[in-house]
């Protein structure tokens, strides 16, 4: 217990208990924090309330007396309106709170949510993060950071509580385009994954065996080594969602578009993820790749 001999324990409201919000938020629970929840099912947060955490009935009531709001939701227009809205965050927090979005979004909204922020006397952080559904679980997940040094330090128990790899990559807006590398770097490479499996597959290897010899190798990555046994088991449930990747990868295009950089492996992934979408596995987990590769495989 971080908190054992201290008058209180420091309080997070965290908004948005999906697939990473939830075991977020149950770390937090574990870290001896003081956790009140909100997301816009109740029945999503079970796990969470049994954990020991509070719920709340609006986002009013989760952020208006607390040290620190974390939000974990989908999409940009979601973060938009969980902060900006009249009832939402910056009007419902009080002065001096820490806000930090954990979301994946647009730099610019973090940039203009830092600024509504600042108005309203309240400080705030954008921290995407890395590791999926696993990192969430084991609390190992790699933040990126945006915002300034004294909030980076304010926030320290709370990302070790969540996470191991944690970096201030710069000023708000930063931790965004932090994790655009490492979406564009991930969408590429997870093509090379699952088009090594279909090749196995189709060269009539044991995938097993192939992946005990390339997963130590100079092909090791985190993608090969947990995501490969799942689609060998037939598991393409979440850890990540696709159309929450394929939110991402549109978000890395358009700025590098307007970077004036072209990124065809990005694109080429982009457009696999979107066959994936349309056999139906919007809410599959990202290994579903397999799935819109194998379709384009002649069968014998």
């Amino acid at each position: 217990n971080a908190f054992r001999g201290m008058a209180a324990r420091p309080t997070v409201a965290v908004v948005g208990v999906g697939v990473m919000g939830r075991s977020m938020a149950v770390n937090l629970v574990k870290a001896s924090f003081n956790v009140r929840v909100f997301t816009r099912r109740k029945e999503s947060a079970t796990i969470v309330l049994e954990a020991g955490a509070v719920w709340c009935d609006s986002i009013a009531e989760a952020v208006s007396s607390v040290d620190t709001v974390i939000t974990m939701v989908g999409f940009p227009v979601d973060v938009q309106d969980v902060y900006m809205r009249p009832d939402g965050i910056i009007n419902s927090a009080r002065p001096g709170t820490l806000l930090i979005d954990m979301t994946t979004t647009k730099p610019s909204l973090a940039v203009e949510i830092s600024k509504a922020a600042e108005a309203k006397g309240l400080s705030f952080l954008d921290a995407p993060v890395s590791g999926g559904d696993v990192g969430a679980r084991n609390a190992m997940l790699s933040i990126m950071v945006g915002g300034s040094e004294e909030d980076f330090f304010r926030a320290q128990p709370v990302f070790n509580a969540l996470g191991k790899t944690i970096v201030l990559q710069g000023p708000c807006g930063c931790g965004q385009h932090a994790k655009m590398c490492n979406q564009i770097a991930i969408a590429s490479g997870m093509i090379g994954v699952m088009e090594s499996l279909l090749y196995a597959r189709k060269a009539g290897l044991d995938p097993e065996t192939v992946l005990k010899s390339i997963s130590t190798g100079a092909a090791a990555s985190w993608s090969l080594s947990n995501y490969v046994p799942r689609v060998l088991k037939g598991d393409y449930a979440p850890g990540f969602f696709v159309e929450h990747f394929i939110k991402d990868m549109g978000i890395a295009l358009e700025e590098s578009a307007r970077m004036d950089i072209d990124l065809p492996g990005l694109k080429l992934a982009k457009q696999l993820y979107e066959d994936v979408v349309t056999m139906g596995g919007a809410k599959y987990g990202t290994q579903s790749l397999y799935l819109a590769l194998e379709k384009r495989a002649p069968s014998k």
